[in-house]
């Protein structure tokens, strides 16, 4: 036991590392934009680009079972490493959109044997009790991808490069860190052969369908969330022009409050279960999207902030419970290549939510826009309310 929570800290630790590689663009992008002569709408377009650079990763990654064939701590610190020299090629001076673009690609690209590869690594060395450990390690990934706000909070003062140099090195410290200290876990079944077929198989399961179509659901709302919660937060000044908010470090702790949503979610699953818990989650965060243009009206300063603060906890708390579904009701010997199937098509939904948001954000100023984010909470709860409670 003392060992598997050892682990579990290393495994944490690395995943937030490393996934700090995730929102470096955003963290900066007021810089890239008079930097590089970008347009305005280039926050959606590299977040976008990190995204589909993940799903190809994943696709590539699942198609192959390369998670489940090949020793999992060494998938890791390859991929940290080539994550993190993609993550530099943004300070090159001779940078333009479609670089910079490329670049993104290739970060998120390796991404895909980062964020699944370390669930993976968790659910082999935990049989029971694997929601409260995938909480703490979605928490990791969480706070990972709102550092570089924080950074550039801190940083201000200091060269926007200096974000991009951080991240990279401690992208670097954790693929270290999980390839010298955690060996392969216990309920590791590896695959010996390529199963081509895999891809599809999982989706035969009524179980692991209702718990993929819930994560689906999550995911629309999540990432176009997070990435344009410092646009939530600007268009709330444009509002109210007689408050002042530090967008940067605000971002930061929306986005990081969902940290220790993950890890109180995981607690609160082992007392009222797994699936009610994500079901509890994702119905709030529904709401959350409904009533959002009230809340942009709201005189307080103080409401507004909370508010998204208490989105930025129930927008992601599902998500370490979903993939805890995923896992248990996948076959051993693809569980890795269930979890980054998954995540592959989770991801892919991101974009679509990411460039609709983007688009409408062209044709209107109005923060009405938000409530399209409810759309895919809808669906995640339609979907999770199709099979019995009972057996998850």
């Amino acid at each position: 036991m003392q060992q598997q929570s050892a682990i579990l800290k290393v495994i944490v630790v690395s995943q937030f590392l490393c996934t700090s590689l995730w929102f470096a663009s955003n963290g900066i992008i007021n810089d890239l934009i008079d930097t590089f002569q970008l347009k305005a709408d280039a926050l959606g377009h590299l977040t976008s680009s990190v995204q589909f650079g993940f799903i190809s990763g994943t696709l590539i990654f699942a198609i192959l079972n390369i998670a489940d064939r090949y020793k999992p701590s060494k998938v890791f610190f390859i991929s940290a490493i080539l994550s993190a020299l993609f993550n530099i090629g943004v300070l090159w001076e001779g940078n333009h959109l479609i670089s910079l673009l490329l670049f993104r690609f290739f970060t998120g690209f390796f991404l895909a044997g980062i964020y699944p590869i370390g669930m993976k690594i968790a659910a082999d060395y935990y049989s029971e009790g694997l929601g409260k450990s995938l909480g703490f390690l979605v928490g990791a990934l969480v706070l990972g991808t709102a550092l570089p706000h924080l950074l550039k909070g801190i940083m201000e003062t200091l060269f926007w490069k200096s974000v991009i140099f951080t991240t990279t090195s401690l992208s670097i410290t954790g693929g270290l860190l999980m390839f010298i200290m955690v060996p392969d876990g216990p309920y590791r079944k590896p695959s010996q052969k390529l199963n081509l077929l895999a891809f599809f198989s999982v989706f035969r399961n009524r179980k692991f369908r209702s718990s993929a179509f819930g994560y689906f659901g999550h995911m629309w709302e999540l990432y176009a969330f997070w990435a344009f919660t410092p646009i939530m937060l600007k268009g709330y000044s444009n509002l109210h022009p007689e408050i002042i908010l530090n967008i940067p470090v605000l971002s930061f702790i929306i986005i990081g409050s969902g940290g220790l949503a993950c890890i109180l979610g995981g607690y609160l699953s082992q007392i009222v279960g797994i699936k009610k818990t994500a079901f509890i989650s994702l119905l709030l965060s529904c709401v959350c999207c409904i009533i959002s243009p009230w809340v942009f009206t709201s005189e307080s300063e103080s409401i507004f902030i909370a508010f998204l603060i208490f989105w930025g906890m129930v927008v992601i708390a599902d998500s370490p419970l979903f993939s805890t579904l995923v896992a248990q009701n996948a076959t051993p010997e693809i569980k890795g290549t269930a979890l980054t199937i998954v995540n592959c098509i989770g991801f892919a939904i991101t974009i679509i939510s990411i460039q609709i948001i983007n688009h409408m954000r062209g044709l209107t100023d109005s923060n009405n826009i938000y409530v399209i984010l409810a759309i895919g909470p809808i669906l995640g709860l339609i979907a999770l309310s199709k099979t019995p409670t009972k057996t998850i």
